[in-house]
């Protein structure tokens, strides 16, 4: 694994974990209320162009990140959606 492979798992790693509070709280409170359904779907749709990007030039840490990422924004969507 390269240098550059470990800064890629690392800041997708920050960014993933800096959203599981939210969607804990979303789904502790059954309130999601503040949270934007345009900001949420745009976030998805950005991941999905990470991901397609990410195995366009065959990166890894991209790749894993952005899957992990977009697990919990569909689910802080769901909770959108479901608790609106």
């Amino acid at each position: 694994m390269q240098p550059y492979e470990i800064i890629g798992f690392l800041a997708g790693a920050l960014i993933a974990i800096a959203l599981i509070p939210q969607v804990i709280k979303s789904w502790k409170t059954k309130s999601t209320k503040d949270i934007s359904i345009f900001w949420n779907s745009l976030y998805v749709a950005g991941l999905v162009l990470w991901i397609i990007y990410g195995f366009i030039i065959k990166s890894t840490p991209m790749i894993v990140s952005a899957c992990v990422e977009i697990s919990l924004a569909i689910s802080l969507l769901f909770l959108k959606l479901r608790y609106g």
